[in-house]
This record gives structure tokens, sequence and C-alpha cells, in this order.
């Protein structure tokens, strides 16, 4: 099945009015189970426009956007992805545990069965130890990674992120890179992931798609294949082929 797919959709801001803004226009995109997409483009290209489409967050002006089969709003009421932003977004006033629970208790899972799912989750982003501690304590890579154990919470089958490494340092960045793919290979999650990072996007992708400049659409979607992914694949000549082909196509 395909996790998503997006139709012939157009975005436009303020429609009608003096200051309309179209952001994306014409967009077709599929995203197989289990793939791991980018997207990359100039700034105001409508990377994160197009992903907050896929979540349901806000409705195209024109053209239809499926999620595992299901209108996109269908997705969402069901929960059926969870999202990462760039800033964690954590409850101060909660403990990492309890963060980690709020979608299940939203979904009105049972306490015992919260708790457990919140530490098997912790356990995978290698945050076990720090469960009772609070976001004000943990760093900030720290704190990405309660937000993906969050998001991963209720075992969607689709996870979106925009750009939730883009505040970080690069050690810490490309650390959390590697922790993602794990994850990734572990649940079968599929991902639709923003970025403005050649090189993240490279490393992370199956595929990497390049959006134009406003009104965004899709230029280009290319394949990667690399012998690995760890410190070796990025010094693979592959790697380095890759990066220069997005860097071409985003030029162009």
């Amino acid at each position: 099945m395909t996790a998503v797919h997006v139709e012939n959709v157009t975005k436009v801001f303020n429609q009608g009015r003096s200051d309309e803004v179209t952001a994306l226009s014409d967009v077709d995109l599929s995203i197989g189970q289990g793939e791991f997409v980018s997207l990359i483009g100039p700034s105001g290209c409508g990377k994160s426009t197009l992903l907050r489409l896929i979540a349901d967050l806000i409705p195209p002006t024109t053209g239809t956007v499926t999620v595992a089969g299901k209108p996109a709003a269908a997705a969402r009421k069901e929960q059926a992805y969870g999202i990462a932003f760039q800033q964690a977004g954590l409850f101060e006033w909660r403990t990492v545990r309890r963060n980690v629970e709020l979608p299940l208790e939203l979904r009105g899972v049972g306490r015992a069965e919260r708790r457990a799912k919140a530490e098997e989750m912790l356990e995978l982003v290698g945050l076990a130890d720090f469960a009772a501690h609070y976001p004000g304590q943990l760093s900030g890579g720290m704190q990405q990674r309660v937000a993906i154990a969050r998001a991963l919470a209720v075992q969607p089958p689709l996870l979106l992120m925009d750009e939730p490494f883009g505040a970080l340092d690069e050690m810490t960045r490309e650390r959390l890179q590697s922790e993602l793919l794990a994850i990734c290979a572990t649940t079968g999650t599929s991902t639709v992931f923003v970025t403005h990072s050649i090189s993240e996007a490279v490393f992370l992708s199956d595929r990497v798609v390049v959006m134009s400049a406003r009104p965004g659409r899709i230029t280009a979607a290319i394949d990667v294949k690399l012998p690995s992914r760890d410190e070796a694949g990025r010094q693979a000549p592959a790697y380095f082929e890759k990066i220069t082909e997005v860097r071409k196509a985003l030029r162009s």
C-alpha cells in the first residue's frame, strides 16, 4: 500500500485578497510503504506547507491527499501518523515519560499500558534512564529524541518531520540521523523529512525530492543507494556523487 499519495495539489493562501500567495502548484507525489523521502528546496518553496497538507493541518486549495489509502483528514483523526518539528514542543511540567504518554492518553489508553509503551519507546531512543526527568534537564538533542519517541508512541505507519535537527550542532545532528534510521528500520515506518541540508537528505533518504522556488513544484526525484548508512557510507564515492546530483538539481 502507498503510504502517502498527493495528486494535483495546489495551495493558495489568502485566496482572492491582495496578499494572495500561491505556495504550491500542481504537486504530485507518492511515497511507498517503509520509504524514507526527504523534501529539499530553497527557503519559501513550500516544503513545510506540503508536510502540513499531508498531516491535514491545512487543507489543499485543489487536489487530493491520501495517507495509507485514506483521506488525510481521516488519517489525522485516526492518528495514522506521528509528527515532529524543529522545536521539540515538550511540556515542561510533564516528565519525559508523561510527554511520551500524551498521544496515548489522548486516545484513552489505560495508565499501565501507556507507561509500558512509553518506556518501550524511550528504550528505543536510548533515554530509558531519563524517564523521570523533566525536559529542562535534558540537552537539545535529548529533547528531540523524546519528541521522536512521542511521535512513535502510537506506532504510526507514517512519520512526518519538519527540520527536527536544524537547531542542533553537527555532531549531535549526525548522531541523531543515525539513530533515526535505526528506529525507522526497526519499526518499518514510512518517513517524510523536510530539510535544507543536502548532505542530510542524501544520508537519510531512499529518495530526495527537489522542489522549485515558489510556487513550489517538484522538479526532480533522485533515488539514493549507499553501500551503508553509517560513517563508512558518509565517506563513500556514491554519497558525494548524490550530493552533487542533488545540488545540480537545486540549481537548475
